[in-house]
């Protein structure tokens, strides 16, 4: 059995538990041991498991090389407990296994997680803002009403339906902020792939206010600026994590120096990101990033929904984060920088300390340390684009809001407004109001063919009247509700003006005389 890429989607967790478990009992080799005169069938050693799943815990890619050895054990450790695996005497529940010669065997079906059914809440789309009947105003300065302007218009471009003007409610900041919560979820479905974000997060739990303090609250580094200085990380560990990221060079430190100074600062901070209730990335995200990680194998998406999914973090948990990666890229990389431990380099040891600080679930999740190493370890090598504002967003949600305190032009049953500049309406009745009103409507994708045919001026008239009998045929309907009469039908096609027509013109303007018979001129 092949490991397969689990991508984004619900559950993701639970899926890559459920695979993992499937290619241990499928691929661990199962033998005949003897121990204390005793001979035991199809089973293995602690040690051999140990080697065996940490091989294909980093040769998969959900997973990565960064996997270390001491992770599948713990990962062993679940499994025993949650009878996964058991003893020769079929003793499981406790999390006693240790990397020695233990006996080790499959019971004859190893539990497969069931996936959670959560209630649907099937949440109605963010609404969009609307007006109310008091406040729209009907405007007759683009939308002739009198009967001689119809007459003179009904032929050549149809029927014009009725609109009116419609002025949008002035935005509350509680509106603004709602428009930045449901567009920046949006934005991450649509990178997802997915048709709902119900299964992956709890929408609810959303701040549109967080997310505008992240973007626009930032200083020139793009580092965010609390305006509570209480939830403001203490003086002494901002100190110390300057001391680290610019060492050698950190003058800010006015302790003396001695061996092993760095590896005290070093447990300082590590001590106070251990001690966080929370993880950095929050219990409610957990699923969200748990997914990012089936999209690592297309860096620039991971990237993308990493932007985005990490401005809907708290202010302050995104102001700690983004320090803190900073400091663990700039340690990982530094050549200057002694070792931090003795067992480990000091890139290991960054992910190995912070990844439970970063990412945890709620509820402790089997597969969540190897999976929040893996985030941490993507997350540390690319903060610098991660850990930014990408302008692409921020530009379309301004763009969004701004078009929502436009005028609008509102036509009856329609699902679409068109975004009409208020200078618009001291326009006189010219051809463009016309041909803007209809482009604005919801166009049928052969109503919008028929109309080029019709519009396309470098067509002979020939060709254009073969044109429209071959789309008559295809689409006689649309047609027929085109070009009602055969009055209508003849209005697109410019009549020729020949010397006969002319003479005609001038003769018919006299009044019309009697037949007379006049004298020949010939002799």
């Amino acid at each position: 059995m092949e490991p397969r890429i689990i991508g984004p989607g619900p559950y993701r967790a639970t899926k890559l538990w459920n695979e993992t478990i499937e290619l241990f009992r499928s691929g661990m080799t199962q033998k005949k041991h003897r121990v204390h005169f005793k001979t035991y069938d199809r089973c293995f050693t602690a040690t051999e498991a140990v080697e065996w799943l940490h091989e294909l815990l980093q040769c998969n890619q959900n997973f990565g090389p960064e996997v270390t050895r001491g992770q599948t054990i713990q990962l062993l450790k679940k499994f025993l407990k949650n009878h996964v695996i058991e003893d020769v005497k079929g003793r499981w529940g406790k999390e006693d296994f240790e990397d020695n010669s233990s006996l080790y065997r499959f019971p004859p079906t190893s539990p497969l997680k069931p996936y959670p059914k959560r209630p649907q809440q099937r949440a109605d789309p963010l609404p969009f803002l609307r007006w109310s009947d008091e406040e729209s105003v009907t405007s007759h300065a683009y939308i002739p009403n009198s009967e001689m302007w119809y007459k003179r218009h009904s032929i050549a471009i149809g029927e014009v339906p009725a609109c009116r003007l419609l002025y949008r409610r002035e935005l509350t900041a509680a509106n603004i902020e709602e428009i930045w919560k449901s567009r920046t979820l949006l934005r991450l479905q649509k990178i997802f792939g997915l048709d709902s974000l119900d299964e992956v997060m709890d929408i609810k739990q959303s701040n549109g206010k967080h997310v505008m303090h992240n973007v626009y609250n930032v200083n020139k580094q793009g580092i965010v600026v609390m305006e509570d200085r209480s939830k403001e990380l203490p003086h002494w560990l901002l100190s110390a994590m300057k001391c680290l990221a610019k060492w050698p060079n950190c003058t800010e430190m006015k302790q003396p120096m001695y061996l092993g100074f760095e590896r005290d600062v070093f447990r300082t901070i590590a001590d106070y990101y251990g001690s966080l209730q929370e993880p950095l990335l929050t219990f409610p995200l957990f699923d969200v990033f748990v997914n990012i990680l089936g999209l690592l194998q297309k860096k620039s998406v991971a990237i993308e929904a990493l932007q985005v999914c990490c401005l809907l973090l708290p202010p302050e948990n995104r102001r700690k984060l983004q320090l803190l990666m900073r400091m663990m890229a700039r340690i990982s990389f530094n050549r200057e920088m002694p070792p931090l431990c003795d067992t480990a380099g000091n890139r290991a040891l960054m992910v190995q300390t912070f990844s439970r600080s970063v990412l945890r679930s709620k509820e402790e999740v089997d597969l969540g340390e190897l999976l929040s190493t893996k985030l941490v370890t993507f997350m540390m090598d690319n903060c610098q684009d991660i850990l930014t504002v990408p302008t692409s967003y921020k530009n379309s949600v301004e763009d969004y809001v701004a078009h929502q305190r436009r005028v609008q032009i509102k036509y009856p049953g329609a699902n679409i407004d068109s975004t009409l500049h208020p200078a618009f309406i001291k326009l006189q009745e010219t051809k463009h109001e016309y041909e803007f009103q209809k482009l604005s409507q919801p166009q049928d994708p052969v109503k919008s063919a028929l109309e080029e045919i019709i519009n396309d001026t470098s067509m002979s008239s020939k060709e254009k009247k073969k044109k429209l009998k071959q789309f008559q045929r295809a689409h006689f309907q649309v047609y027929k509700e085109r070009f009602p009469t055969p009055e209508s039908e003849a209005a697109i096609f410019p009549e020729k003006t020949g010397l006969k027509s002319q003479l005609s013109f001038f003769t018919l303007k006299r009044p019309f005389q009697s037949f007379q018979r006049t004298r020949s001129f010939r002799m």
